[in-house]
Order: structure tokens, then sequence, then C-alpha cells
């Protein structure tokens, strides 16, 4: 079918199980070879005395999550077995009422892992490749706050044997765009939760490492072109960091939808900014609370926080909340400075700072 010079060209079966839930999605990892979480093979069974038989295989604590979740929803960590039938069939009436979908599976629960995932690119020709990774570790509710790339602390065999993985698990199953495998990474192990088949809120910073236009990419990959890119040619060059600027009280994460009365957008040597808004805009209820990203580039990591800072310092945007004092504060934490910090960093530290205030 053609249609204004566009090809399109239906996806392989083993893209649409991609495309589907994450039970599907995990199953074809296992099969293209990338490392998987320990867990369920599948859907969890009815049967209540299965279910509990798993749990112990895998070894408690486990997470129960919605085959067809996202955005940090319809997930519970269970500690014991006295909790686990209660928990699953909890993340079953959610999942079915938010997502449609009463499916669940359950994972072995990391205990310190960090967020790390890899972006692709993959034509329809079988040229498939990846440009290096990002860490999204800085996480509210699973929501990121914060991610960067390169990741902290990983080596460039560890990048290149996740990544490697990566481009073959695509040219396997025939994907075709941009799309990013996202891992849980703990004690040097990669291990892969989810495949987001769509370019990601944080891909600015890959694209600021490597030079590579995402976008562009995989307007050209949908119009029926080759990659234009081997793996060659991908060098990762300097430090990215992006801090999402959500309309939200910083500390209470109560939404601030409303009328911005004041817009002053940063600016400076290696400063972007991706935002819809303008004075005069006016936020509305019903929808995400990010109004924009805020992206800083550095020959190092040091360099790249330190303008973040001060681009964090000239960002005005008045009439509402926004997160931004949230922002400077991690960009004075000592952790956070050091890097390599865990996915329930953010949370604990929230957590702490509420009780020195009570």
């Amino acid at each position: 079918m053609e249609q204004s010079g566009f090809v399109f060209i239906g996806p392989r079966p083993e893209t649409i199980r991609l495309m589907g839930d994450k039970v599907s999605a995990k199953q074809a990892m296992i099969e293209a070879g990338v490392p998987c979480v320990p867990g369920s093979d599948g859907a969890l069974p009815d049967d209540p005395a299965e279910i509990v038989k798993m749990a112990k295989k895998i070894g408690f604590p486990v997470i129960i999550k919605a085959a067809g979740g996202g955005g940090g929803r319809g997930m519970r960590v269970v500690h014991t077995e006295g909790a686990l039938l209660s928990s699953v069939q909890m993340t079953r009436t959610e999942a079915g009422a938010a997502f449609g979908n009463p499916t669940v599976y359950m994972e072995k629960y990391l205990q310190e892992p960090r967020h790390i995932e890899i972006q692709v690119l993959a034509d329809e020709y079988g040229n498939a490749i990846y440009l290096g990774e990002r860490d999204c570790s800085m996480q509210r509710r699973h929501q990121k706050i914060i991610e960067e790339a390169p990741a902290p602390g990983i080596t460039d065999e560890q990048r290149q044997r996740v990544g490697e993985a990566c481009a073959a698990a695509c040219r396997r199953i025939g994907y075709r765009g941009a799309g990013t495998f996202e891992f849980l990474f703990e004690k040097g192990e990669f291990y892969f939760i989810e495949m987001n088949t769509r370019v990601q809120v944080e891909h600015p910073v890959t694209e600021m490492i490597t030079g590579v236009d995402i976008v562009q990419e995989q307007i050209r990959i949908a119009a029926g072109e080759k990659l234009r890119y081997q793996q060659k040619d991908i060098v990762l060059r300097g430090h990215a960091m992006e801090c999402r600027i959500n309309a939200e009280d910083p500390f209470t994460f109560v939404p601030s939808p409303g009328k911005i009365d004041g817009y002053h957008p940063a600016g400076g040597p290696g400063i972007r900014i991706d935002s819809h808004i303008y004075r005069g805009y006016t936020v509305p209820s019903h929808y995400d609370s990010m109004v924009g990203k805020m992206i800083a580039y550095g020959d190092t990591r040091e360099q790249a926080m330190a303008r973040m800072r001060v681009a964090l310092s000239e960002m005005v945007i008045t009439g509402i909340k926004t997160n931004i004092p949230l922002h400077q504060e991690l960009f004075m934490d000592a952790a956070f400075q050091r890097g390599c910090t865990s996915i329930h960093y953010l949370e604990e530290r929230l957590s702490q700072s509420k009780k020195g205030t009570e």
C-alpha cells in the first residue's frame, strides 16, 4: 500500500508481540537471547497453589505486574507468602480496570537496581544498531524524573555486550523503527523488563551524545529508507542530562494546572529546551503534568551538571507551580553527583525528608 510516496508495511508477528502486552514481549526477548529478570513463564495461572509454588521457586520478594501496564501503574511488591494471593488478586482487579486486561505476571524483585535502557534503530532490510545507553534511575512512583547518557559506571564491555544483544534481537524479530530496550541493572548484570516500541521522552540525551536525530531517522525508516548508519559510525561523545519539568508542587507533587503568566526559557552553551508552553498558555488538568524538558550537554558529566544547575536557576515559569526546585535540590545532592543511584533512591530521600519535617 502506498500513500504520498510512503510505503506502509505491516509488522511481522514477532514485532506485534512486542507491541502487545509485556508477557509476550518478555517471551520474545527470551527467545532472542536477551537476559531477563527471573520470573513466571508467561501469565500467572488461576491455581493459587501454582502461584505460591512459582513465588517460592523465584524467591521472595517478588513483584506482580500487569501485562498491559505502563507509566508505573499495575505493580505490587510482595515480601511474604501470606500477602501473595491477595496481592495477585488486587493487581488483577486494578489491571482490568485500568488497562482492560487483567493478565498479570511475576518477577523477582531486585533490591537495589538501576534503570538502564538501550536505544535502537532498525529498518526493514535487516539493519539494526544501538545508540548507547541511558540511566533513568532517578524515579518517583516508577515515573522518571532525570535521565542521563551515557550511564555512569557502565563499562565499554558491558555496553557492547547488551547493545549487541538488543540489535541482534531487533534483527531476529524483524523490528522496524526506533525503540528502547529497558533493563534493570544490578551487580553487573542486565535484566530485560520491557521494550518501548516508540520514541521516548528522554531520547534527546542520546541525540546529544551521538549526533543522531532519532526522530528524523524513525521517519526515514517509516518511509522505507535504509538505515543510514552502521554500528561503527556510532561514537559516544560527552555527557547529557535531562530534567522533566512538571506542572506540580515540587515536594507534595499535587498537580498544578492553570495559566502561565510568565515564561523565560533558559539558554546558554549546551542547553536545549523542548516545550510547547508560552506566556498565556493554560496547562490543562486532564493530561500528564509534564510541560517541558531541559537538556544540558557537556564534555564531561561534571560540566553537564554544572550547566544544568545554571539553567535551572535561569528558568522562569510563573502562574503555576513546577518541580524545578526539586531538580535544583537533586543536582546539589552528593549521592546523585557521584552517580549510580538506584531506582529507589529518590523515594527513600523524599521519605526521609518528610520524616524530618514531622
